[in-house]
């Protein structure tokens, strides 16, 4: 065979491709919404990092880091307040559909919503009572940017409700845009206007910003959804079991809530122990490693309510042949993506500023932990989804716990060298801890290599 018969055409290459995502088939189906996904967030990820770099450049790194601590906050806290509703959405309405029973189906998605809004409404009162209580142990420049976040956080939780609600339909682009793109968007065009108008772009201003932008989204996003909706759910009488539904999202919320502890932990604690320049230069390193964490994300969002619609249909050889194919398609392109981020890394954060470079080599440290969690992929979602929610929160518990006792140890004198190890240390006990549970659980090798 000749050199040229043995080289793939690009035509050959292209109708490979299409082949591959283009097919009907289950796999073909999730490469093509998780594809969705992850350009979402990867042009997201674009927008998010170029307002990161014009607000650290017009806000100088005391206000920047100011900004990053508060919206830290909002992101964690608004992301636990609707009781895991967003997750669970997306293991109830397969399971509603799947059983026949509308009326629960239609009085969940309204319900669900209702539900979350005015629950956050109450607690972001009680949060802002909290900071005006706090007020004289809080820096007078922090204090006016946390009650904005207060403000923004019914907003947040309500489009995340209405995000879960949207996968469940395979609306990815519905679920996601409104969050990671047009609030990106409006969050740069409206920061871009305060700063060319000459107002002083200090932390006040850019989260009254970024608040105007998560509102503003989230209520173009209700639209759309409630028009689709009507469209797709025949009307009718509509049944409300906020027990049951609480039942199934409580359990959830543990696990969302300790990974997302997990998750912000480090910014958290290094802002207690270091300067507001140091958290700023950790938050450019976290934003630019942030691709490898999506590629997770996408297949996490593309597979959850599907894990859960071949549960009910107790069809186990597709669940188990599923669950593969989300590892596989999660651990490889993480492993890509890591070596481009950490080759790019340099003049990724001189974007930031020259003296954000000070944080290359913490990439290093912090990519090990995102490399080892994704080499069992969205596992923690398989184990929400088939009832082992409780063991599966102990687990994200435990790493939390572990993550926090390292940070307090090794920040105050490693800084952000410190917070990377003490998070890739957690990452990877949690990732030993989620494999030995599915195996011993659902009988399941949920490696990305080795033996099956």
């Amino acid at each position: 065979m000749d050199s040229q018969s043995a080289t793939p055409s690009p035509a050959g290459v292209i109708a490979r491709l299409r082949s591959l995502l283009a097919g009907s088939s289950e796999a073909s189906v999730t490469k093509r919404l998780a594809g969705t996904i992850f350009v979402i967030r990867v042009v997201s990820a674009a927008l998010a990092y170029f307002s990161q770099i014009v607000l650290a450049r017009w806000m100088g790194g005391s206000d920047y880091g100011v900004y990053v601590y508060v919206w830290t906050w909002v992101l964690l806290l608004g992301s636990m307040m609707d009781f895991g509703i967003s997750a669970s959405a997306q293991k109830i309405i397969p399971e509603y559909r799947t059983r026949g029973e509308h009326a629960l189906l239609r009085g969940f998605l309204s319900g669900s919503r209702w539900m979350t809004f005015a629950v956050s409404s109450v607690v972001s009162l009680g949060l802002a009572a909290i900071v005006k209580g706090l007020s004289p142990w809080i820096e007078a420049h922090t204090i006016v940017p946390l009650y904005i976040g207060c403000l923004t956080l019914p907003a947040f939780v309500v489009a995340n409700t209405q995000d879960g609600i949207a996968r469940s339909h395979d609306w990815m682009r519905l679920g996601l845009m409104p969050q990671f793109i047009v609030r990106q968007s409006l969050i740069i065009g409206l920061t871009a206007g305060a700063f060319m108008l000459g107002f002083n772009l200090g932390a006040t201003a850019a989260m009254l910003a970024s608040a105007a932008a998560v509102w503003i989204a989230m209520i173009g996003q209700m639209l759309v959804l409630n028009r689709r909706l009507k469209g797709h759910i025949e009307p009718g009488a509509r049944a409300y079991d906020f027990r049951g539904w609480l039942a199934v999202s409580l359990p959830i919320l543990l696990v969302e809530s300790f990974y997302l502890l997990l998750s912000y932990t480090d910014v958290l604690v290094l802002q207690q122990f270091r300067s507001s320049e140091e958290v700023g230069v950790y938050f450019a390193v976290v934003k630019t490693l942030a691709l490898v964490s999506f590629i997770h994300y996408a297949m996490a969002a593309t597979t959850a309510h599907r894990f859960a619609e071949y549960h009910a249909l107790g069809d186990k050889a597709r669940l188990t042949a599923y669950v593969m194919h989300a590892i596989q398609w999660t651990f490889w392109p993480s492993l890509a993506a890591t070596i481009a981020l950490l080759a790019l890394g340099k003049p990724l954060l001189w974007l930031f500023g020259p003296h954000f470079m000070v944080g290359y080599d913490i990439m290093f440290i912090a990519a090990i932990g995102l490399l080892v969690r994704s080499a069992i992929g969205p596992v923690e979602r398989l184990l929400n989804m088939l009832g082992h929610q409780h063991i599966c929160a102990l687990a994200y518990a435990l790493a939390f716990v572990m993550n926090l006792v390292l940070c307090i140890v090794l920040v105050p004198r490693y800084g952000g060298h410190g917070a990377a190890a003490a998070t890739s240390i957690s990452l990877a006990f949690e990732t030993v801890l989620l494999f030995w549970i599915v195996r011993q659980r659902l009988g399941l090798h949920v490696l990305a290599f080795g033996k099956r």
